[in-house]
């Protein structure tokens, strides 16, 4: 069934652009059938999961490399799962009333279904390779999401930005998954984090998989991707922010940290560092926006330094609040987004200086509003205070020193910052106006239209889903239990509860709401010092200045060697091959021993022939009569082989070589008798050492080549199976068309390709020639 389930995802995906020109906004309620019917079989499979029996499949994929089709749904999977495809199916309900009927609304949705099934990928993959291989997919479709608006400019300078950063990570995050597997001896993940391997290598790679999974959760400083894919349409952004795209760092750092952390001296403060500074940096980012989707996507940044953190520690008690928060996190996140889509969609704005007293006219929106903001602010009787509780008790018990104070003082300090940014966004987008309107015009509220029920069902829904897992926390505590369980087993010995007494954690959630009131209430102080450090350095800045200074040294390079001269590109190429191979061969290589000349004495006569046809080649001054020289190489290359007993070989050789002739004929029709003399900067004494050492170089590598043979060659089992097998006398056609059919044809499409390629060019260049 896990291989099925994700197959329905790319059927679906298929079938969605056709379905979109019949169907319109529909096509999102066939697409939900793909993730409600992976949430639906994965509650079927709850019970014993979460009792410890992980299901699996394993499909042999590429064995040769190690990559295997492995999935695997244990308690954390089970977890994800949950976030991805349930979370996922209630979207695109929501995406059903979100969208206008439009052109390329299949597209998109057939796009967002290939997302989802590749997120579901990544949290069910068992391989190291397998879970590079859907994480690469998840950059490629959320690129195709976030610039589906792509007549704006701004959302394909964001589509650009988001899978330059998390494409990059995913290179150096599969570095790192090959020396990690290596070192394991397996690249299955639940293999490595049983038994797994230690030693410096080990950490560099670990250090590689970290800044893949810090790229992809916009952790510091990689974080300025986030806020820019804010250009998607918002199903998208509550769907990437909620469950899927911006999880999935956090899922893999999840997996790794419980057995690495305490082996590698460098992985809780690299990790609870880089969380700790993403939390407050997003957070205190968030106070300064104005438009309600940054503003959750500031936050978002925010709330991932803080699952970073938590379950980044490797600390059963960290990891138990970890799972609770990513929990929470999905639910009143998906809720807040769907709010702003519901707000942009009906009063066609998101700016908070401009809406004002929205929550009257649109009183359900504003208390799924309230009620999802105050989760994110850890307010009691809610999901997400249970999880802050969590993660305040266990940094108070983690016993890391003074990194774990300094740790728990900067939790603290962004959850004030939460407070704050989550009042901002409830009092600016449904109170009295969060300052003077935008551009001096009437502010935007009294006259809105209210929303259809069914567009707000779905926010609501993730908004009660909050209020009753916080009251009722029994209801979620073994999903929660059995994810963090399934991670480290020490974790899932934890439970959530409402009421754990007067514990310091009380204290410290009381003192985070009590300065996050004083910190809303001063709200206009903030702004202005906000104000004041607008001009600052910032990672975006850094980012937009090194794609401006790529692009001019790739102009400049672009310039220096494809400048149009044809003698440069065949240098460059040569100057390379004489500097990476050539030098490779020279220093760790060795000439056999017992080299032979010749057979006979035909053989040397034939060879020097075609050694005087490569000379008169290069040095003669008309193109007729290099063609014939070159000719004569080819010929005498072919005598060479019947000397050799192969005249089929040496058939096809002729056959070839009389063509080639025929057509360098054919072309010199329209070209001029002589070469033209070129000047060439370096000189002629350089061109003729980098031709030698290139000649050097080849016939070196010949000889190396064939002494340095270790197996059988394949060359004696064609001859032996060419008759019986495939019923033909000349080897060579019998290798071309039956033994190596496939290479053939790959070669015939190249060819075909580039012919293609050539007859537009030069119609092309006519057409010019004739509106000349």
């Amino acid at each position: 069934m896990l291989a099925l389930l994700l197959a329905l995802h790319a059927v679906l995906a298929l079938a969605a652009p056709a379905l979109g020109r019949r169907l319109g906004p529909r096509v999102f309620l066939v697409c939900a059938l793909a993730p409600g019917a992976t949430a639906a079989w994965a509650a079927t499979q709850a019970a014993g999961v979460l009792d410890g029996s992980a299901t699996t499949q394993v499909l042999p994929w590429v064995p040769g490399l190690g990559l295997d089709l492995a999935l695997r749904l244990d308690g954390f999977a089970l977890l994800m799962v949950a976030l991805v495809s349930g979370i996922g199916a209630v979207l695109f309900a929501y995406s059903r009333w979100y969208f206008s009927p439009r052109p390329g609304l299949g597209r998109f949705a057939g796009v967002l279904t290939a997302f989802a099934g590749s997120m579901l990928g990544v949290v069910l993959a068992d391989n190291l390779l397998l879970i590079y291989v859907f994480w690469e997919l998840t950059s490629i479709t959320s690129y195709l999401l976030i610039g589906f608006e792509d007549e704006k400019g701004s959302a394909r300078a964001a589509a650009l930005q988001a899978i330059l950063v998390t494409g990059a990570g995913g290179l150096a995050m599969l570095a790192g998954f090959v020396i990690v597997g290596q070192a394991a001896g397996t690249y299955s993940l639940s293999g490595i984090l049983a038994d797994p391997p230690g030693g410096g290598v080990v950490g560099a790679g670990l250090v590689l998989v970290l800044v893949g999974a810090c790229t992809k959760s916009a952790q510091v400083p990689f974080h300025f991707w986030l806020p820019a894919a804010m250009a998607a349409p918002t199903p998208v952004s509550a769907y990437l922010h909620s469950a899927t795209l911006v999880k999935a760092g956090v899922y893999l750092i999840a997996r790794f940290a419980p057995a690495f952390a305490a082996g590698h001296a460098f992985w809780r403060p690299l990790v609870m560092g880089l969380g700790v500074a993403t939390m407050l940096l997003g957070g205190w980012r968030a106070l300064r926006q104005h438009d309600l989707k940054l503003l959750l996507a500031y936050g978002t940044v925010s709330q991932l330094g803080f699952m970073v953190v938590l379950v980044g520690a490797g600390i059963p008690e960290l990891t138990f609040a970890g799972a609770a928060l990513i929990v929470a996190h999905g639910l009143f996140k998906a809720a807040l987004f769907m709010v702003v889509g519901i707000v942009d969609h009906q009063a066609h704005t998101r700016d908070l200086r401009v809406l004002s007293g929205l929550g009257r006219r649109m009183p359900g929106v504003a208390a799924v509003a309230a009620v999802a903001a105050a989760s994110m602010a850890g307010v009691p009787l809610l999901l997400g205070f249970l999880s802050k509780e969590a993660a305040y008790e266990g940094l108070l018990h983690a016993h890391l020193g003074v990194g774990g104070s300094l740790a728990l003082a900067g939790v603290v300090v962004g959850s004030v910052l939460t407070f704050a940014y989550g009042a901002r966004f409830v009092l600016g987008g449904f109170g009295a106006g969060f300052g003077e309107s935008a551009g001096g015009g009437d502010p935007v509220g009294p006259d809105v239209a209210r929303p259809a029920p069914a567009f707000v069902v779905p926010a609501a829904l993730f908004a009660v889903l909050t209020v009753v897992a916080g009251v009722a926390p029994a209801l979620v505590d073994p999903l929660v239990g059995g994810g963090a369980g399934a991670l480290d087993a020490a974790a899932g010995k934890a439970h959530l509860a409402l009421w754990h007494g007067f514990t310091p954690a009380l204290g410290l959630s009381v003192l985070t709401l009590a300065a996050g009131a004083l910190l809303v209430a001063g709200a206009g102080t903030v702004e202005r010092v906000q104000a004041r450090l607008a001009g600052a350095p910032s990672a975006a800045g850094v980012y937009s200045s090194a794609l401006v200074g790529l692009n001019r040294l790739a102009d400049r390079v672009t310039a220096v060697l494809q400048n149009g001269s044809l003698p440069v590109y065949l240098g460059v190429i040569l100057l390379t091959v004489l500097a990476l191979p050539g030098l490779a061969l020279l220093t760790r290589t060795r000439l056999p021993g017992g080299v032979v000349v010749g057979e006979s004495p035909l053989q040397v006569v034939v060879a020097g022939v075609v050694l005087a046809a490569a000379v008169g080649a290069a040095f003669a001054r008309r193109r007729f009569a290099a063609v014939l020289f070159l000719g004569g190489v080819g010929y005498g290359v072919a005598v060479l082989f019947v000397i050799q007993g192969a005249p089929d070989l040496a058939l096809t050789q002729l056959l070839v070589e009389t063509l080639a002739v025929v057509i360098f004929v054919l072309v010199l029709r329209h070209l001029p008798e002589r070469f033209e003399p070129s000047a060439w900067r370096l000189g002629q004494a350089t061109r003729v050492a980098v031709a030698g050492g290139v000649g050097v170089f080849v016939a070196a590598f010949s000889l190396v080549a064939a002494g340095a043979r270790t197996a059988e060659p394949v060359s004696g089992a064609y001859l032996e199976q060419a008759v019986p097998e495939a019923g033909g006398q000349n080897v060579v056609n019998v290798i071309l068309v039956d033994f190596r059919a496939f290479d053939t044809l790959g070669e015939i499409t190249v060819l075909t390709v580039a012919a293609l390629g050539i007859v537009s060019l030069v119609q092309a260049g006519r057409r010019q020639q004739d509106e000349a």
